[in-house]
């Protein structure tokens, strides 16, 4: 098993080299945004560049970066100029578009008119059999084109062109008795085809040949495609065009296959083509190499031709109702054998079970002739009839494939499902054609399932999920266990064995393996139930990682891996080379920890109770083996002679508790898949993506709620009445001292179904009640004397969007709240929750996070609101987080309970001492209800009827005082307890105090159950949906926050964790809030991420669908004018009054002349861009200008926590890492930033000043989604600063709408540096200071060491010294600071590296002073600069420049993040 190389990547042109091409000349001339006096639209540059350029070069990235398709191609199309080079032009960057995942569709929404002409060019050159004309090549491109025109049937563009090729009409290309066969299986299509028949005849000639053409044009297709396939040679050389478009089609067939509306029709043609059937014996299946991708396709495609869905109605099809269509299909084979040929009378006779199989119907049809072959398949309409006497022109081998594959019994995909290992092994995880690797280009097609707009059924919809989540799972996998082998270090020892010469903190040596037991397998499996093993290992390390190790839980996953290297001692693994052969890594399987052993050999189980204390360093776990890979494993042993797997690992690793979650999640797909999955009738259709998308919103449920309380949501009736503008507000009460909150409002509830009356008396009447709003002020009831017995207030004013977010999540059915940076998604998600609560005490609520801090923060949020901490329950492994000193854990709600019923029954004694009743009622929860029932209740309702008014008597309100028989129990509340103001007022504190009694009992009474469990333990950790089923786990509603973060199938698989009533779910509600223009799930794989589309969120796809969402739309976090960057981006996306009224936003950032800015970088000693190792991209001169503008600020006073510094990539993350912690991570006068991180990385967290390093200057890179820039202009709150090369990223069309307003201001920093923070000048406003310019990162270096010695010079502060600035070379000439002349002994001298003295005497750049295996162990202590110069470790060449951590790669920048 070896790994194949990495695949080349193909370097991006560096700027230089663009401004030298012959295509920037043209876009100069003709196109570019940038030049005003363009020349006049010329047909003959399309044509050159088409035959220069795009035929020769795969460097589309030029014309992405001129935006030649938008400002040229699209712009002046026309049939009149309409040409080959002009399709495959155009064709060409709308593929390059989908590749780079950009949006593609929306150059052509702007000018629709031609599109219908270029698309039915697009059809007749796809067709074109003369290789002269188009290529395969390019015919190729033209089927990519066209899978993504069907992939994008959202768009109403290309949906109507489409349409016309998939629809019923298209049945014109079945053969004559296959469409009468069909026709009448549905007697209703014949009605609907004479119809069709009839309107073709009323068309003119050329209207009706047109549509011909189209209706035909995929039989058409497929004809074109057998003929390229059938002129693949078996084995001599072949072209690989061919492939390619083989690849492409079939790859187009798939998609048309897994997508309802284009499969309801095409089905039947495909089959009737009997496209498989010529894939399977064609001679590039069995081409070794060049057919493996094809083959791949093709098993695709038979599963999907196969699909158990009934293509009309498109309802799933029972595994009984597909053994009903395979038994109709066998028995009218043996009907038509019985009537027209004698010769299979034997098969006729049989019963259906014996002649089903692949065997026994080559054994039946094998003998008969090819001629006899063609007239039993044109009996049952597969082909059409054979004339008399003569010869059929079909093979036999393909006439007997054609009736076998039809009629043999199919393998049920759940068993195959069901006997798969959870775990991927050695054998999947370095195969790269099921995991392909990561640097995927996004060019060639995969066998891999696509995540697009709809799915056929929910089998579907999970099995597509199931691979690709099993796939990406793996990939991280293979990352981990190449990471944690390769720093182990295995070398083989003199003896013949395994020595490890290195550590790893997630990996360990194996000292003993032993399975201890293998259960009986259950009745009709042959896998047993359970098999466990003991693993024991030895912790000699740190107690840190000692920790880690002893912390493992039940449910997490290890790996246990058999090295058996071939490398002598001390051999240096070089990463470049493949893993597997240089570890000598031979298997690899996977376990559950079910615990740790104790002394005594029993599993310490998971609880609140502190785990017992071990001695030594020897620790043994127990784990579960997959039982279907012991199984397969223990098969290959005995029958096979095999390797015993078992008695060989001898590594043990494990893998971060966050990543970790595959196994659960798998395991979780599959039991759906294996029960019915009932997921409600109203989302249904959605989650599959048809139908109507807004059918669930709460306008549309027929069970809406007319009137809801929103409790404390609205803090006055003003802030009501401004909340639904558009609606008259009625008061029920007049008085305005009564209009206070809370208020419980009656909606007009409209009809599901938008019936309109008809009558024109009622009309002006019913609009009117349909806009008015019956508000009723009420009262909360007075829960007791104490303080803590007043409820909590929500102190936020909702704007009226928020509100409409709040009322459509209390309503029933699915509400969708996008909201962007700021606007306050997790006020209202919490609100929602809180009203929830209170309106419905008895529906539970499930809350879903992407990340603990998410979760947390919503915890902390929810606990500031009126809901009782009884009724909180966190389940997950971030409970630890939780800034507060309360645990809601499961184990920490047991405590809770335990704790809780002491301290109640603690009252309940004091109150039996105050009502002076003899016995101990406080023992149990039992003796204290008896307690409240015989006694407590007996005096209340005495009180009650003693102060009750009469109705002849005058109420006496000194009596409620007088007679109440709680006051020694309250005498610890507040005093006087009574007012003695008016009867009312008193009788409701009186009921108050017994409200807070009658609690105390209420509650002992939920907790009597505990009485029983007070020894027992909460139930196991990461609880996994089988066994929260199993638990009774139930809930009404489920709120998602982030949910365009979190995957498709992690979304989908909350709906169905508990089990279904009757038949039907009782989820009523379902919120999702979420931001689909912020960045999606983080998948590792580019190939999953970019070919099957994994990173799309089911909150993504909704949108995508139509489903109708809430758009919140006015931001509270940043200035009005760094919200501009990214508003565009929303609709209608406005500031909260706060932004331009508050002192911070209104005051300007101190020592620098703008709020933002973006400042251009050029190269640094020739180099722009680096990349050390691939993806892994670094930018010294961004980086070092960033430090100096950090420390700049925090010189002029600026904290350094409130500076939080930002890159676009791993590493220069690390290398801003590396140069902070040589110029100043240790200084106290400067300090640290927040954080140094990725744009990705630091979504969902904000600070008041970003510093953004953008890298790239060859190409935009990822910048180019949308949706990162969007993160990355939004993540400040005062103050932005991006370092970037200017020239490259103001060309990319994506990202016009923000460089627009950055390339406004100045491209050079500008500051201020005499004016220190905080500063009293405002925003915008003429700074009284000198305002200097700096023209690049040398200068800006210069200044801030000059301007930091000054400040020690003139402070006398401690002398710790700073690391001296980089030098520039610029054209020969020294680059020197001349705005800042201070004359001090500290001033350095900067020399050209041609004439620079001996290295003692030279002042360093920051990369030339730390060694570069120094990067991640340098002390992070400044060196003093001294005319003696700085020691180093190593002496680079003079002129060269070596980068920081340019040997960390990707997998070891993630472990030191």
């Amino acid at each position: 098993m070896t790994t194949p190389a990495p695949p080349k990547k193909i370097l991006a042109p560096t700027v230089s080299q663009i401004n030298a091409e012959f295509v920037t000349q043209l876009a100069c001339k003709y196109w570019a945004p940038h030049v005003k006096n363009k020349s006049p639209f010329d047909s003959k540059v399309i044509e050159a560049i088409y035959e220069k350029e795009i035929v020769r070069s795969s460097l589309l990235i030029l014309f992405f970066i001129f935006l030649y398709l938008e400002n040229y191609l699209w712009i002046n199309y026309s049939p009149e100029v309409s040409s080959k080079a002009y399709l495959m032009s155009i064709c060409c960057m709308v593929n390059e578009k989908f590749r780079e995942n950009v949006p593609a569709w929306e150059i052509f929404k702007k000018k629709p008119e031609h599109f219908p002409f270029f698309f039915k060019c697009i059809l007749e050159s796809v067709l074109v059999e003369n290789d002269d004309e188009f290529s395969l090549q390019e015919q190729t491109i033209l089927l990519l084109f066209l899978d993504h025109c069907f992939n994008s049937l959202e768009v109403d563009l290309i949906r109507s062109q489409v349409q016309q090729l998939i629809s019923l009409p298209m049945w014109l290309g079945l053969q004559p008795a296959r469409l009468e066969l069909e026709l009448k299986k549905t007697p209703k299509l014949r009605k609907f085809w004479n119809l069709i028949k009839k309107n073709d005849e009323k068309m003119d000639p050329k209207a009706r040949e047109q549509a011909h053409k189209e209706r035909r044009f995929l039989s058409e297709l497929i004809q074109r495609f057998i003929s390229v396939l059938k002129s693949v040679p078996l084995s001599e050389t072949l072209t690989m065009d061919k492939v390619h478009y083989c690849e492409r089609f079939i790859e187009l067939v798939v998609d048309l296959e897994a997508l309802l509306p284009t499969r309801r029709w095409f089905n039947t043609v495909l089959d009737d083509s009997h496209l498989v059937v010529h894939c399977y014996l064609s001679n590039l299946v069995h081409r070794e190499g060049d057919g493996h991708l094809f083959s791949q396709l093709l098993d695709v495609l038979k599963f999907y031709t196969g699909f158990e869905i009934n293509d009309q109605t498109g309802n799933a099809l029972t595994e009984n109702e597909m053994t009903t269509i395979h038994y109709d299909r066998i028995t009218s084979l043996q009907r038509a054998a019985f009537a027209h040929f004698p010769e299979l009378y034997d098969f006729a006779l049989s019963n259906v079970a014996a002649v089903d199989t692949r065997e026994s119907l080559l054994k039946f049809f094998g003998p008969l002739s090819s001629n006899t072959l063609h007239q039993v398949a044109s009996y049952l309409c597969l082909l059409p009839a054979l004339p008399e006497k003569e010869d059929t022109t079909f093979d036999k081998e393909f006439l007997l494939e054609l009736l076998v594959s039809r009629h043999e019994r199919r393998i049920s995909q759940i068993q195959q499902l069901n006997q798969m290992p959870l775990y991927p092994t050695e054998k999947i995880i370095w195969d790269e054609n099921i995991v392909p690797t990561e640097y995927y280009s996004g060019e060639g097609c995969l066998a891999l399932p696509k995540l697009n707009l709809q799915f056929l059924t929910l089998h579907d919809y999970l099995l597509r999920n199931f691979n690709l989540f099993r796939l990406e799972s793996t990939y991280e996998i293979r990352q981990d266990i190449e990471d944690g082998v390769s720093r182990m270090k295995p070398w083989q020892s003199e003896y013949g064995g395994v020595v490890f010469g290195g550590w790893a903190r997630m990996a360990q040596p194996i000292v003993a393996f032993t399975v201890v037991e293998v259960a009986k397998p259950n009745i009709g499996e042959n896998w047993p139930t359970r098999v466990r093993a003991d693993v024991t290992i030895n912790l000699n390390v740190r107690d840190q990682i000692k920790d880690e190790w002893q912390g493992l839980r039940k449910h997490d996953v290890c790996f246990l891996i058999t090295v058996r290297p071939t490398k002598p001692y001390g051999t240096k693994f070089d990463r470049r080379r493949p893993f597997v052969e240089q570890t000598g890594l031979v298997y690899v399987r996977g376990c559950e920890i079910q615990g740790m052993l104790d002394d005594r050999g029993r599993v310490i189980e998971d609880g609140p109770e502190p785990k017992p204390r071990l001695r030594g360093d020897s620790r043994t776990y127990r784990v579960f083996l997959d039982p279907n890979q012991y199984q397969q494993d223990m098969t290959n042993t005995i029958q096979n002679g095999g390797e015993d797997v078992y008695e060989t690992f001898n590594i043990i690793m494990r893998r971060k508790p966050k990543e970790n979650n595959f196994k659960a999640v798998l395991e979780t797909i599959r039991n759906l898949m294996n029960t019915d999955c009932v997921v409600p009738d109203w989302l249904h259709d959605i989650i599959l993506g048809y139908g109507d998308p807004s059918s669930a919103h709460y306008s549309k449920m027929p069970n809406q709620i007319s009137c809801l309380d929103f409790n404390d949501t609205f803090l006055s009736i003003d802030h009501l009445k401004a909340s639904f503008p558009g609606y008259n507000v009625k008061v029920t009460v007049d008085n305005p001292t009564l209009q206070v909150p809370p208020f419980r409002i009656t909606f007009p509830v409209r009809n599901g179904k938008g019936k309109k009356r008809k009558e024109a008396d009622g009309e002006d009447e019913n609009i009117a009640e349909a806009e008015t709003l019956i508000v009723e002020p009420h009262v909360i009831p007075n829960r007791g004397p104490y303080p803590y017995n007043k409820p909590k207030r929500n102190t936020i004013q909702f704007t009226p969007t928020q509100i409409e977010a709040i009322r459509a999540g209390m309503q029933p059915g699915l509400t969708m709240v996008v909201g962007p940076p700021g606007t306050g998604k997790t006020d209202v998600a919490v609100q929602i929750i809180s009203n929830l609560y209170h309106n419905f005490p008895e529906q539970r609520t499930l809350i879903v996070t992407h990340s603990n801090q998410a979760l947390n923060q919503l915890f902390e949020k929810i606990m500031a609101l009126d809901i009782d901490e009884r009724h909180l329950l966190r389940l997950g492994h971030g409970e630890e987080e939780l800034e507060t000193e309360k645990d809601f854990s499961r184990y920490g709600r047991v405590n809770y309970v335990l704790t809780r019923r002491l301290e109640l029954l603690r009252e309940v004694g004091r109150l039996q001492e105050s009502l002076g009743v003899p016995g101990d009622v406080s023992y149990t929860c039992e003796t204290a209800g008896h307690f409240f029932l015989y006694q407590v209740m007996s005096r209340w309702e005495e009180y009650i009827s003693k102060v009750k008014s009469k109705s002849s008597k005058v109420p006496d309100v000194a009596e409620i005082s007088n007679f109440f028989p709680f006051h020694k129990y309250f005498a610890n509340a507040p005093q006087p307890i009574f007012k003695g103001k008016s009867y009312e007022e008193d009788m409701e504190i009186a009921e108050g105090c017994f409200r807070h009694i009658k609690k105390i009992f209420t509650q002992l009474e939920e907790f009597r159950a505990f009485e029983l469990l007070r020894t027992m333990t909460c139930t196991h950790a990461a609880l996994k949906r089988h066994d929260l089923v199993e638990l009774g786990f139930k809930y009404d509603n489920i709120l998602m926050e982030e949910s365009a973060q979190i995957l498709e199938i992690e979304t989908f698989i909350p709906l169905l964790l508990q089990n279904p009533q009757d038949g039907f779910s009782r989820l009523k509600r379902w919120i999702m809030i979420g931001d689909h223009h912020q960045l999606p799930p983080v998948i590792k794989n580019m190939a999953f991420q970019k070919y099957s589309n994994m990173e799309q969120s089911l909150f993504t796809r909704f949108v995508r669908v139509g489903v109708p969402t809430v758009d919140l739309d006015a931001q509270g976090r940043a200035r009005a004018s760094l919200c501009n960057l990214y508003n565009w981006r929303y609709k209608n996306l406005g500031n909260l009054p706060h932004v331009q009224l508050m002192p911070e936003f209104r005051t300007a950032n101190a020592g620098l002349l703008y709020d933002f800015q973006l400042i251009n970088v050029e190269d640094f000693h020739g180099v722009g861009e680096s990349e050390p190792n691939p993806y892994f991209y670094q930018n010294l001169g961004e980086a070092e200008y960033v430090v100096a503008l950090f420390m700049y600020m925090c010189l002029l006073g600026y904290p350094a926590d409130k500076i939080s510094i930002l890159t676009t990539y791993n590493g220069q993350k690390h290398l801003i890492r590396d140069i902070i912690n040589q110029r100043c991570g240790s200084n106290p006068l400067i300090g640290r930033p927040n954080k140094v991180t990725t744009v990705d990385r630091f979504q969902g967290q904000q600070n008041d000043y970003i510093l953004l390093s953008l890298v790239r200057t060859r190409a935009v890179g990822h910048l180019r989604d949308v949706r990162r820039l969007v993160v990355a202009m939004s993540r400040a709150r005062l103050g932005l600063y991006i370092f970037a090369r200017v020239s490259l990223f103001q060309n990319c069309f994506e990202l016009t709408p923000a460089f627009n307003q950055l390339t406004a201001r100045p491209l050079h920093l500008q500051i201020i540096p005499t004016e220190h923070f905080p500063t009293t000048r405002k925003n915008g406003e003429k700074p009284s200071h000198p305002v200097q310019m700096i023209k690049n990162m040398p200068q800006m270096a210069n200044f801030v060491y000059n301007m930091y010695m000054l400040m020690i010079q003139s402070t006398h502060h401690y002398n710790q010294a700073l690391l001296p600035p980089p030098a520039m070379v610029e054209e020969n000439e020294t680059v020197q600071s001349t705005e800042m002349e201070t004359e001090t002994e500290f001033e350095p001298i900067y020399l050209p590296s041609e004439v620079a003295p001996p290295m003692a005497e030279t002042i360093p750049t920051i990369t030339e002073a730390i060694s570069t295996s120094e990067t991640t162990t340098a002390t992070s202590e400044a060196i003093p600069a001294t005319s003696e110069g700085i020691k180093t470790d190593s002496t680079p060449n003079p002129g060269e420049v070596p980068f920081l951590s340019a040997e960390v790669t990707p997998t070891q920048a993630e472990n030191n993040q």
